[in-house]
């Protein structure tokens, strides 16, 4: 708590905004029900539109980047928030044809692709290379919490009425959108962003000549691309199991779907559990090493299902890969805001954010014509193969040092001189 309480005031309002925002997710987990039961839509046609329509978080993503870059950080929440509702507000009243439906979704979830990167761009915007990976930690474990409590909440509401699951939905992110209007200050990021050099922002890396010159292009940025690509692999595994563990559990083993909602636990459990212990140990260790760790728990809990396919391994992998899921969500988004030129924030932030929205659209596909094909054996071991190629590709990249880690002689920001004598971020190899 005291680590919480040193956090700036916007930030907390942050995490408290997007907890909200993730508990009042009640809609997205019951589109395909409400598509069906309430649209008198076939299956077939519901799961098109959702596909479609879930293109939607890959526009969010791409134009989070520009719109925080251009407009600022708490702009760009805002019309995330407020697009969010309005398409859902027009789904839950609206009576037309099918194609109505998918854009009134595509809107919805342009909103929420926009959320995530613009959130992570203010986090880095207002914490030191100290804070970065306990304030990333504390928004990783917040969503997380908001999205096992909001399926559960959207359940009882549509039980009641879709209409109070909808309600729901738009009554919460407009709260989040008055927290953030009210406790969120205009950023400063804006001026920034259109040339402003004279304050770099507290605990950032101080630039190279090459650097400076960001604005105008991406020189020096290679290493934080590459890193965030190369995530992909650490990122397909996680939409496989959303996607494969509900089908093994019960088509393939033949148990109850209530133990697919165990599976949801016990990463929840993890995540609250042992998120803050791992993020008090990341600080000590290189990004490189970071990563690589990471893989390998994904590597071994994808292992565990592949090679000893049942239940009990299902379970005991779960415990296993949230680790690794952990440490990638931690070091991620800390490395783009440690290295990143403030003006290329918030376009990193959003490739980030792309990259998972690519995961959603093609790894469900993929790997459901190989099930369909091949059976769920093959399916585990290319989840296997996923995480071994991303711990290849991170072991041959070259990744920089934390700000932090600098040496004394580099200049720094005078806001930097005390948290500088602090634990760093990390020594990168």
């Amino acid at each position: 708590m005291t680590r919480f309480r040193e956090l700036p005031l916007a930030l907390r309002v942050l995490f408290l905004a997007a907890f909200v925002n993730r508990a009042g997710m009640f809609v997205f987990p019951l589109l395909t029900v409400y598509l069906v039961r309430g649209k008198d839509l076939s299956p077939g046609q519901a799961g098109l539109m959702i596909s479609v329509g879930s293109t939607g978080l890959l526009v969010g993503s791409l134009l989070s980047g520009p719109l925080c870059d251009l407009r600022g950080r708490r702009p760009a929440l805002l019309t995330a928030l407020l697009l969010n509702a309005a398409g859902y507000l027009g789904l839950a009243t609206l009576d037309g044809p099918p194609w109505t439906y998918t854009a009134l979704l595509f809107a919805a979830l342009v909103g929420m692709g926009m959320f995530g990167p613009a959130s992570n761009t203010l986090i880095a915007d207002l914490t030191t290379p100290e804070q970065r990976p306990f304030a990333y930690t504390v928004s990783y474990i917040g969503n997380n919490l908001g999205m096992g409590i909001g399926p559960l909440l959207g359940g009882v509401a549509a039980a009641y009425s879709y209409h109070v699951m909808f309600a729901g939905n738009i009554v919460a992110g407009l709260l989040c959108a008055a927290l953030i209007a009210v406790w969120v200050p205009a950023d400063r990021a804006r001026g920034e962003g259109r040339g402003g050099s004279e304050d770099e922002g507290a605990g950032r890396q101080a630039r190279s000549p090459a650097e400076a010159g960001a604005g105008k292009a991406w020189t020096g940025h290679g290493h934080v691309l590459a890193l965030v690509l190369i995530s992909f692999f650490y990122v397909a595994p996680l939409i496989g199991i959303e996607y494969t563990l509900p089908l093994a559990i019960t088509t393939v083993l033949d148990e109850s779907a209530s133990l697919v909602g165990v599976v949801y636990t016990i990463n929840s459990v993890v995540v609250v559990g042992l998120g803050l212990v791992a993020e008090k140990r990341i600080p000590r260790y290189g990004t490189k090493s970071l990563l690589v760790v990471s893989g390998l728990l994904w590597a071994a809990g994808m292992a565990a299902i592949a090679f000893f396919f049942s239940l009990p391994a299902i379970l005991l992998s779960t415990v296993v890969w949230t680790l690794g899921e952990i440490i990638a969500s931690v070091v991620v988004p800390t490395y783009i805001a440690d290295h990143a030129d403030k003006r290329r924030v918030g376009s990193l932030m959003a490739l980030n954010g792309f990259v998972l929205g690519v995961a959603r659209l093609v790894v469900p596909v993929g790997l459901g014509t190989l099930w369909q094909f091949q059976g769920h054996g093959p399916v585990f071991f290319t989840l296997l193969a996923c995480p071994l190629v991303g711990i290849a590709a991170f072991a041959l990249l070259r990744v920089r040092n934390s700000p932090a880690a600098a040496p004394a002689t580099e200049p720094t920001h005078p806001s930097d001189t005390a948290s500088t004598t602090a634990s760093p971020t990390g020594k990168q190899t």
